[in-house]
């Protein structure tokens, strides 16, 4: 059990990486940094040899290599594929040891299917030239693969007391995280579209509080195949509206999120609720400030990437409280 918790930790660390990683390809415009996928212009490595660039700047013309970009998509690559190494080899334990007690199995085996279809979305990513949906679901699933392992990670802690749950709490930590989970998603939706800044002043979008928008071009999840979506396809009254849904997203996400924290802050039923709640509100206020930052700096590399980190904080944060109140409803599994 001791390795199984290793690996289970060690794939937290790096499915963390793996989701900045992959906001960093994205935002410094390097998702077709190489036109192939597993490989880069044919090769496991970016080509260097002067040959080599000619003869892969002859097989994609379209769309000549740039290095610095390489590097970056296949950083992310190899990140992920040793994700996939760590999570295959959890897998293959859990089932190994799936009759002694405590051995979880099943969320093993499901994360193995998901990191399989991760890698799907990662290749559907190139070969359909960064489809918006393709992108969102990306991230989604990313930021999924990470909450399972920290919710598997935490399934192998001793720390989690047998007390009375805060039934009180329950539903809502539930809704808070559906409320997050729609907002990472309108988020991704924004990315994808190059919606970010549509609008660059803050609180209000061009100087109003409701400009012009084109919701039904903003929201065609489906637009057909062979069409390249870098730098984005849509007019720009449609992405202020997905732009503007997000900062309404993000009014949800505070009024529901900041009410959650205050009520475990204030009146969680032991002290572990009440210092979630606490974490909960200081990740909300920095998820909050870095996306008022984008809008006003024209979105900064590092405070884009930075707002992706913070998005998969409040993901951990609200996992480990809904793990917790869950938790407290049953008594502790025993343990080797």
């Amino acid at each position: 059990m001791i390795l199984f918790r290793r690996l289970a930790l060690a794939a937290v660390l790096l499915a963390f990486v793996v989701v900045v990683l992959g906001a960093w390809v994205r935002l410094s415009d390097a998702g077709l940094g190489c036109p192939d996928w597993p490989g880069c212009y044919g090769h496991l490595t970016v080509p260097s040899a002067p040959e080599h660039v000619e003869n892969a700047n002859a097989a994609y013309p379209e769309r000549p290599l740039e290095a610095h970009k390489a590097w970056k998509e296949m950083i992310h690559r190899y990140c992920a594929g040793v994700l996939g190494l760590l999570v295959l080899a959890l897998a293959l334990l859990a089932w190994r040891r799936r009759g002694e007690p405590g051995q979880p199995l099943a969320l093993p085996l499901a994360l193995l299917a998901l990191v399989v279809f991760q890698a799907l979305l990662g290749m559907w990513t190139v070969t359909l030239q960064l489809k918006p949906l393709v992108v969102m679901a990306h991230l989604l699933g990313g930021l999924a693969t990470l909450a399972l392992l920290w919710w598997l990670n935490l399934g192998q802690q001793r720390w989690l007391p047998s007390a009375p749950a805060d039934a009180g709490l329950r539903p809502w930590a539930l809704l808070a995280f559906a409320a997050v989970v729609g907002q990472i998603a309108l988020g991704g939706w924004t990315s994808a579209n190059y919606a970010a800044l549509a609008c660059v002043d803050f609180p209000t979008c061009q100087a109003q509080w409701w400009p012009q928008m084109d919701f039904r071009e903003a929201f065609v999840l489906w637009r057909g195949l062979g069409i390249n979506y870098e730098y984005g396809v849509l007019e720009h009254p449609a992405r202020v509206a997905i732009h503007v849904s997000h900062r309404l997203g993000a009014l949800v996400v505070l009024l529901l999120v900041g009410w959650l924290a205050w009520r475990a802050l204030r009146r969680g039923a032991t002290p572990q609720v009440r210092r979630l709640g606490l974490v909960l509100a200081l990740a909300l206020a920095l998820q909050l400030l870095l996306g008022v930052s984008n809008v006003l700096f024209a979105l900064p590399l590092p405070v884009a990437v930075a707002h992706n980190g913070g998005a998969a904080l409040l993901v951990l944060t609200l996992v480990t409280l809904n793990h917790i109140l869950r938790a407290r409803s049953e008594p502790c599994a025993p343990r080797p």
